[in-house]
C-alpha cells in the first residue's frame, strides 16, 4: 500500500459511489428490505460520519502518537441516533463528497515530495482489541471499507427493483 494509491483509490470509491447513488430517487434511498438492513441513505451518511470521525482522524492520531487510545466511536448507533434515514439524498451525498475531499486534501498534503511531513507507513499501532496494525493497514481498511458499501448499495438497487420485477433473466445475484 503507498499513499498514491489510497488517494488515487479514494477519489475512484467517491466518484463510484456518487454515481451510484445519482439516479436514485428520494423514496428510493429510504427503503430497506426488512428492519435488519440499511437504506441506501443510512448507507451514505454512514460514509459521511466515518470519513471524518473515523478513518481520517484516527489516521491522524496514529500518526501523531501510535500509543494514544484512540476516542470511542458506535457507528450502529449513529444509524438511529442521527436520524440518518430521515435526511435528504442529495445533500447527504454532497456532505460525503466534501469531507471526502478533505481527506484527500490532508492525504495529498502528506505525500509531497520531499516534505518533512511524508508519513511512516510502516508505524504500527494498537487499538482495537489488542491487535497492532501499521498505517498502511489502516489505509487499506479504509479503501475496503469503501468497497463493503459500494458492494451494499449495488445490492440495494438490485434489491429494490426485485421487489417489483421479475429480473431473474439478468441471471443469480
Amino acid at each position: 500500500m503507498t499513499l498514491d494509491l489510497a488517494i488515487f483509490t479514494l477519489e475512484a470509491n467517491a466518484e463510484c459511489i456518487k454515481a451510484s447513488l445519482a439516479p436514485v430517487a428520494q423514496e428510493q434511498s429510504r427503503w430497506k428490505p426488512d428492519e435488519t438492513q440499511w437504506s441506501m441513505l443510512e448507507v451514505i451518511n454512514h460514509l459521511y460520519d466515518e470519513e471524518h470521525l473515523d478513518f481520517r482522524k484516527r489516521l491522524k492520531a496514529t500518526l501523531d502518537d501510535p500509543t494514544k487510545p484512540w476516542e470511542p466511536i458506535d457507528p450502529q448507533v449513529w444509524v438511529v441516533e442521527r436520524r440518518y434515514n430521515d435526511r435528504e439524498l442529495l445533500s447527504s451525498v454532497n456532505n460525503f463528497l466534501a469531507e471526502r475531499q478533505i481527506s484527500l486534501e490532508w492525504l495529498r498534503s502528506l505525500n509531497q515530495p520531499g516534505s518533512l511531513n511524508q508519513p511512516d507507513l510502516e508505524i504500527r499501532a494498537s487499538h482495537l482489541k489488542n491487535r497492532s496494525f501499521k498505517v498502511k493497514d489502516l489505509l487499506a481498511s479504509w479503501l475496503a471499507h469503501d468497497l463493503l458499501h459500494i458492494r451494499q448499495l449495488t445490492r440495494l438497487k438490485y434489491q429494490y427493483l426485485a421487489k417489483d420485477y421479475t429480473i431473474d433473466y439478468a441471471g443469480n445475484w
